[in-house]
This record gives structure tokens, C-alpha cells and sequence, in this order.
């Protein structure tokens, strides 16, 4: 799968222009939305004219950069689909405001929806009795193109997300995966600077989304498109994106480049798999400070392991495989864990409240 044919706006590879400090590409200054509370039909009855709100995205400041790939973190309701939305001016923020590429999201939405593109999981627009070809084709005419560069355009993103092998079939008949492709097809046609994804992956199976995210970083690294991914799974926007903002009650919680914040919050847990979790190992490794925290499981069908804490980073964690190697100690897997999202946000939330507690580095 290769985008070698799609033109696209941007032509710096985001490793360079993080490397080299491009400028922001999109600017949020204070943005605040609320959104009226639903209220019962008692409560409607009893004080009609009383009126509560729901605080959404709560004074947010960030800035993203050029060609990045950025994550946006959080689990449901808090604020990512909002923040996306008024982004790409679909809904006015209540104060603050945003620029994208210089545009100013309340002064210039004509050319802010001009510079960017949205998607969306749950995407409902496109024709499922027509062939790949005819939906980009379709909305290639909706761009005002001639016929004569729809054509050449619709082969071109067509190709880019490899479905340009599907021939007439009708997309009713595509894979998830297929038609989440086509959907970023089709908002290549205008050549977007900036892509918004609002959990593009939710649906897809791993197969699938691994070749999405792919594909995606490959229109950052290679193409310099700016990409916004909204998301609720760690492992997509701590493997996949350059930063990563976490979300939480409309705040960001922590904020930093992902490999970071990975090694921060969410990767000091490991299991390993032994048939000798009583070994005295486990407890010399305890008394050395290497591994704090053990819990002994036992499963019918997958064996016994020892759940364990292990800081200091993959040195650490290659050194306390050592000492069981040395020890005789039959170790059949060795993983690290991963964290539940409300588990990590948990974390994130402990960490903030502890005064001596210092987030990474946001560069």
C-alpha cells in the first residue's frame, strides 16, 4: 500500500519539521463550548424556563504543528469528538477561539473548511449501490471538477488507499476496513493541509486498522499532512502518533510527545508467564527494589505468571529477565501489560494533583 501518486498538500516529512520548528499549523487559544443539559419531562414541567449546561471543552490551549501526527486521547465524552467538530467549524465555540493554517475557525470558516478535512467512524454519505469509483466520482463533481481531472483524480486516491482493484463492485459489500478506506479517499480529492479522524479504527478489525494507521502516518511523514486523531485505545496514539494531548472532563490532562507519556503512565507492567511463580526469585527481585508490586495468577487454561511493577524503562526490564534466566527460572513469555484507557487516565489524574510531579516535555 503507497500514497506515491496523491497529490497532497505539504511536502516535508513531519520528522524534519518537528526536528527543525515549523510553525503551528493549528492554533487553540481558550476554546470553550457547553452544551445544554438534557432534563427529564418532570423537571421540563416544574421550571420550564431554568436552563443548566453541560461544560464540554473547558479553556483548552494547544498548539500542533505542521505535518504532525497528533493524538488526542480520551474515553468517552471527554470532549474529542467536540473539540474535532469545532475545529473544522461545524459547531461555534462559546469563547476562544482556533486558526487553522492562519485562518481564524469564527473569521474565515469558508477557507478554514477549505484547508481541512474531517472524518468520522460512523460515516452515513456514501452510496453503498455504487463502486468505489462512482462515490469519489460523485464527489468530484461536487468539487466542481471537470470531468477529465475527476477521472485522473479518483484513480489517484483511489490507488492511494489500494482499492483501486475493486472494479464495479458495490461498496454494501466492502469490508469495514474497505469503506473507512474510501471514505479517506475521498477527502483526498481536495488536497487537505490538515485531516481530522474521529476514531477512524473503532470498527475495524486489527488487521485492518493497523494498515489504516499506516497509511495515515505515511501522509504525515511523506506527504507533511497535519493529522488530528481522536481516539480512546493508548496502544493507537502512544505507536502511532508524534504527540499525544489526553483529554479529560474537556482539560487536557497531560500533554507530550507519545513515547514519553507512554514510559510515564502507561508501560511498567509486565507478566510473565512461568510454571515456578514460587520461585525465591520473585522475592529477591522484590528485596532489590527491580520489581515492586507482584500478584500471583493462576489460569486453568493459560498456566501461571506473576504480574509485577517494573520501572526503569526496557534496561530494567531486560535485566530482571536476566536474573531469572540465571536463577533457572523456566519463563515461557514475558509481556508488558497494557492499562485499561481509565486506568491510565487515573494515573494521569493522581500524577497532576502531586505537586513534585513534572509532566514531559510538551516540545
Amino acid at each position: 500500500m503507497g500514497i506515491e501518486s496523491v497529490r497532497i498538500g505539504g511536502s516535508a516529512s513531519h520528522r524534519q519539521s518537528v526536528s527543525s520548528g515549523k510553525s503551528a499549523s493549528v492554533s487553540v487559544r481558550k476554546l470553550t463550548k457547553s452544551f445544554a443539559t438534557r432534563r427529564g419531562l418532570r423537571e421540563l414541567v416544574m421550571r420550564p424556563t431554568h436552563r443548566q449546561e453541560t461544560l464540554v471543552i473547558d479553556a483548552i490551549d494547544l498548539d500542533i504543528l505542521e505535518g504532525e501526527m497528533f493524538g488526542i486521547l480520551g474515553l468517552n465524552g471527554a470532549g474529542k469528538t467536540t473539540l474535532l467538530k469545532t475545529l473544522s467549524t461545524l459547531i461555534l465555540p462559546d469563547a476562544g477561539t482556533a486558526c487553522i493554517a492562519g485562518f481564524d475557525i469564527l473569521r474565515n470558516p469558508r477557507e478554514v473548511r477549505a484547508t481541512l478535512a474531517i472524518v468520522t467512524a460512523d460515516e452515513r454519505s456514501l452510496n453503498w449501490r455504487l463502486s468505489a469509483s462512482e462515490n469519489v466520482m460523485l464527489f468530484a463533481g461536487l468539487h466542481r471538477m471537470s470531468a477529465k481531472e475527476a477521472k485522473v483524480r479518483t484513480a489517484e486516491v483511489l490507488s492511494a488507499v489500494d482499492l483501486d482493484s475493486t472494479g464495479s463492485k458495490m461498496i454494501g459489500a466492502f469490508s469495514s476496513g474497505m469503506r473507512q478506506r474510501l471514505l479517506l479517499a475521498r477527502v483526498l480529492l481536495s488536497n487537505p493541509r490538515i485531516l481530522l479522524l474521529d476514531e477512524p479504527t473503532r470498527s475495524l478489525d486489527p488487521v485492518a486498522a493497523h494498515e489504516f494507521r499506516g497509511l495515515l502516518r505515511e501522509l504525515a511523514d511523506r506527504h507533511g499532512v497535519t493529522i488530528i486523531l481522536a481516539t480512546h485505545n493508548p496502544e493507537e496514539a502512544f505507536t502511532y502518533c508524534d504527540r499525544v494531548a489526553v483529554l479529560h472532563q474537556g482539560r487536557i490532562a497531560a500533554l507530550g510527545r507519545a513515547r514519553d507519556l507512554a514510559a510515564r503512565y502507561g508501560q511498567e507492567r509486565y507478566r510473565i508467564w512461568t510454571p515456578s511463580p514460587e520461585h525465591s526469585c520473585f522475592s529477591a527481585l522484590s528485596l532489590r527494589g527491580l520489581a515492586a508490586d507482584m500478584i500471583r495468577r493462576d489460569e486453568m487454561d493459560a498456566g501461571s505468571s506473576v504480574e509485577c511493577t517494573i520501572n526503569g524503562g526496557d534496561g530494567q526490564a531486560a535485566e530482571v529477565l536476566r536474573r531469572l534466566v540465571e536463577s533457572r527460572v523456566v519463563v515461557t513469555r514475558f509481556e508488558r501489560v497494557s492499562l485499561p484507557l481509565s486506568a491510565l487516565i487515573a494515573r494521569i489524574v493522581e500524577g497532576q494533583s502531586d505537586p513534585g510531579n513534572k509532566e514531559p516535555s510538551n516540545a
